[in-house]
């Protein structure tokens, strides 16, 4: 069967719908817009390429990402997953603030929410080691993109932090929550509410980054943690890495019964708390959330 016409998305949920997940390969759009990927040496790299935006991702740029994932899950050539950013200023700055609105938090299945859940189902489902490459910034939505891999190398000069309150862009459940099985309850509160920026070194002490080195001993040192892997049993990998998975499910399915903002604030986005947290980044001004309180 050959490529399906149309939006890669549209390809994507057509695949879920109709082969397993081990089929993919066939159904792959040629090209994506927002992405680069390329297999070399048994090692898939997922590279956002928006260096423009400080590799900032929109709904769209997500969707691809999930594509590439389980593109590479289903490669029986890769055996490890790198996920980086291009350029050298940022591995991704989150969320494109320019983009955000009331319509992608509550677009349902399409929802900037819901599509990075899918996202990470794809990192989980795959079962083959997924290593954060980081060089530069991993802020909001890119650094809990980098706390989900298995496995976070980072550069000397990358900066790490969430940035959720202070634009008020809303996260929640176990986007969140799961920061606390990586650094600790009172590490990971700190994160998440102070949104306060973090440099490598200090990542590397509390447990976000497994290792930390010079901007141009990135690549080897990443090119080393993925070959160590691939020495080893990918099947017993696989078994491990579904193991600690396995270990924190409860929280997750606890948390997608319920709709954690519309029990602290259903109106929310009426509010225009949203809006002031928005336009505040765009202008470059500290927002003024007392109304709010």
């Amino acid at each position: 069967m050959g490529r399906l016409d149309g939006d890669p998305w549209q390809d994507l949920v057509l695949m879920e719908l109709i082969i397993p997940q081990g089929g993919l390969m066939s159904l792959e759009p040629d090209k994506y817009a927002d992405v680069l990927y390329e297999v070399k040496d048994s090692i898939a790299r997922v590279v956002i390429n928006r260096p423009e935006r400080l590799n900032a991702f929109t709904p769209h740029t997500v969707r691809e990402l999930t594509l590439a994932v389980r593109r590479a899950g289903a490669d029986s050539e890769v055996g490890v997953i790198v996920l980086t950013g291009a350029g050298d200023r940022a591995f991704s700055a989150g969320g494109d603030v320019s983009v955000e609105s009331e319509d992608t938090f509550r677009a349902g299945d399409e929802s900037f929410d819901e599509l990075m859940k899918k996202l990470y189902r794809a990192f989980r489902e795959c079962l083959k080691p997924v290593i954060a490459r980081v060089d530069g910034y991993a802020i909001g939505g890119g650094h809990h993109m980098a706390y989900f891999c298995d496995f976070t190398i980072a550069s000397e000069r990358s900066i790490f932090g969430q940035n959720g309150p202070r634009v008020a862009s809303p996260a929640e459940g176990w986007l969140v929550s799961h920061l606390w099985t990586v650094v600790g309850m009172k590490r990971a509160k700190e994160i998440w509410m102070l949104c306060r920026r973090y440099s490598a070194q200090q990542a590397l002490d509390w447990g976000l980054v497994n290792a930390v080195v010079p901007p141009e001993q990135l690549d080897a040192e990443v090119a080393k943690w993925a070959q160590e892997m691939l020495a080893l049993s990918p099947t017993v990998l696989k078994l491990v890495k579904k193991s600690f998975d396995d270990s924190v499910a409860a929280i997750r399915e606890s948390q997608d019964r319920f709709d954690i903002l519309n029990q602290v604030n259903p109106g929310f986005f009426a509010s225009g708390e949203q809006t002031e947290g928005a336009e505040a980044f765009m202008e470059k001004r500290t927002p003024d959330f007392s109304p709010w309180r």
